[in-house]
């Protein structure tokens, strides 16, 4: 249902506020440039620190910028299981097309609560759910027995996989492949995920690169394996660039010394150090961009 590169696009602020027109801008251009889905209200969408109504809006403009054209993916995850279904509500009764749901971040549940968890928000609210797992920013490890389980539930149709483990996605695809369909959370992996198996990516570096990211996917899509492998090699330094600090901070300023955005962030999210905004504006200008 949700494959090739889909793009975890950037929340523009200005003046502490949802740069509504440039985010239209940045929307149009990632279908331009042959994204196939858009993911809004995402880590890289600095979700963590939208409010509410925030967090509300910018799912609405993405759904009416999109018009129709991609799938949107709305990021509607939380920590609460009822905070996430109300938030889901609201995606599924604008327009979207599919739910992103991180694993639930800080309370650490076991595997059961994760089980739990997903399967409510799926009953509850039904709508396509792309589950997201990023231990790293969680602090929870979701098992492949545990996604295996899921992917019974019709409405559980995907798995964003930033676990940063190919053996634990290459058993995600063994248990479960004909059930669910995974996905790259992580730029870094996005062909070797694609060669166990693995049908697209919600990416980082789309962002500021999306035809190529979209024309590597392809390439392996049509089988031409090594095209798509000289592409994927030529994007990983960038790729290693949007990580230099925290995600979002790389790619919005990224995106800022390319004229697209402000670059303003929000706490705690915060300007670059300057030798690490010298390493990327240097990847870069290596890259063509600049």
């Amino acid at each position: 249902m949700f494959q090739g590169s889909m793009v975890a696009i950037i929340t523009p602020f200005k003046e502490g506020r949802v740069d509504e027109n440039t985010y239209r801008e940045l929307i149009d251009f990632q279908i331009e440039q042959g994204t196939s889905a858009i993911v809004p209200c995402g880590t890289t969408g600095e979700s963590a620190t939208l409010s509410m109504e925030e967090h509300n809006r910018v799912i609405d403009i993405a759904i009416e910028a999109v018009n129709k054209r991609v799938p949107v993916i709305a990021g509607t995850g939380g920590n609460s299981t009822a905070e996430a279904i109300h938030l889901t509500e609201h995606a599924k009764a604008s327009g979207a097309d599919g739910t992103l749901q991180v694993c639930p971040y800080y309370n650490k549940p076991t595997q059961e609560g994760l089980y739990q968890h997903f399967k409510t928000i799926a009953e509850a609210v039904p709508l396509p759910q792309v589950m997201y797992n990023i231990p790293g920013r969680t602090g929870i490890n979701m098992a492949p027995e545990t996604i295996a389980r899921l992917a019974e539930l019709p409405d559980i149709v995907a798995v964003k996989e930033a676990s940063g483990s190919l053996g634990q996605m290459a058993e995600v695809v063994q248990l479960a492949g004909d059930k669910i369909t995974l996905l790259s959370g992580d730029d870094n992996l996005t062909l070797p995920v694609l060669a166990i198996g693995g049908k697209g990516v919600i990416s980082v570096v789309a962002n500021i690169v999306p035809r190529d990211n979209a024309d590597m996917v392809r390439a392996w899509e049509e089988g031409r394996v090594d095209e798509a492998r000289e592409r994927f090699f030529r994007l990983l330094p960038l790729c290693q660039a949007m990580f230099y600090e925290t995600n979002p901070i790389p790619v919005k300023t990224s995106l800022a010394m390319m004229g697209k955005v402000d670059g303003e962030l929000r706490l705690p999210m915060c300007a670059m150090a300057p030798a690490n905004k010298d390493k990327l504006e240097k990847a870069l200008q290596a890259y063509g961009l600049l």
